[in-house]
């Protein structure tokens, strides 16, 4: 099984192990062939909702759902719906989405994906309107305003160094919700501070970036704490819920040494810099000394942020 590193804040604020749900999006099996090899991979029985829509129960980690990731598979099953997924199969990825995970759910999940890349998942690279992703729902660590606005600073700060560290597929940079944050919206988050209050820093996400389609997706978390204050100022749906929901840029799930392990790192280290205040500040600090009044350029930060990462142990050489 793959190891993945512990969460600076490992538990919750009653104690219990904080947990994480996944979701893989990926192409080159149908949502039978995944479902049965999942139930083979990780135990359960693997059974068919609808034309489109597989659960696989009662498995080592939990029930495992398994669809084509499409608004039609909500609407009613008729033969007009299932032909349009059918058609829509080249380019809609299938996605498995889990449970709230463990550590050592985590790791069997990652037994699962070297399974499918061997039964010939495809991912991003495999082509050019294969836009497919990698989304973890961390549990937050308690409500505390600081355990929400801390790891959003943190995030905000590093996020130019991640998308360069690992640089996005080209299919995936077409799509909407690889933009990074808007320039002032983290100028505004660093003048709030890490000790801001949750309240305010919503309010500053609804004015500078009111869009699920960011790396960092806070409107679950700000609807589970004032949902009809989300409502009224998004049209997507939310759904409300007490984790970062945090995408990552790509799935590589079919190439060889690609792993879930390795991009859980890069959460690991968004929480170890919201963790660390001096860090936090230096951050915050060298981020205004670049940008000035105008950013010319998102990769000069990149390179600042990496090496002030790697001065902190965070970030490889």
């Amino acid at each position: 099984m793959a190891a993945f590193a512990p969460l600076p804040r490992p538990c919750n604020a009653e104690g219990a192990p904080r947990r994480v749900g996944v979701e893989i999006e990926f192409g080159g099996l149908s949502e039978r062939d995944a479902a049965d090899l999942c139930a083979r991979v990780l135990g359960g029985t693997a059974v068919q909702l609808d034309s489109h829509i597989w659960r696989v129960e009662d498995s080592e980690i939990g029930t495992l759902d398994i669809y084509l990731d499409i608004f039609l598979r909500k609407a009613q099953q008729s033969r007009l719906r299932d032909q349009a997924l059918d058609l829509g199969r080249e380019v809609v990825p299938v996605e498995i989405v889990t449970e709230p995970l463990d550590m050592d759910g985590l790791s069997r999940l990652d037994d699962l994906r070297d399974a499918l890349r061997k039964a010939g998942a495809l991912g991003s690279g495999a082509g050019w309107f294969f836009g497919f992703g990698v989304h973890l729902n961390i549990e937050i660590a308690s409500d505390r305003d600081r355990d929400i606005v801390r790891p959003l600073l943190a995030y905000a700060l590093i996020e130019d160094w991640l998308r360069a560290d690992n640089p996005i597929d080209d299919s995936r940079r077409l799509l909407p919700f690889t933009d990074p944050y808007p320039t002032e919206f983290v100028r505004a988050l660093i003048k709030a501070g890490p000790e801001a209050t949750r309240d305010h820093v919503t309010g500053l996400y609804l004015e500078y970036t009111p869009s699920r389609n960011r790396g960092l997706d806070m409107l679950p978390v700000f609807a589970h704490f004032d949902a009809e204050r989300i409502a009224a100022a998004i049209s997507d749906k939310t759904s409300a819920r007490p984790t970062f929901h945090f995408r990552l840029p790509d799935c590589r799930i079919d190439e060889d040494g690609w792993s879930l392990a390795e991009e859980w790192h890069r959460w690991i280290v968004v929480e170890r810099v919201a963790e660390d205040g001096a860090l936090l500040d230096r951050l915050a600090q060298a981020w205004e000394d670049d940008h000035g009044l105008l950013t010319l350029s998102r990769q000069s930060w990149a390179e600042r942020a990496g090496r002030i990462l790697r001065t902190a142990g965070l970030a490889r050489a």
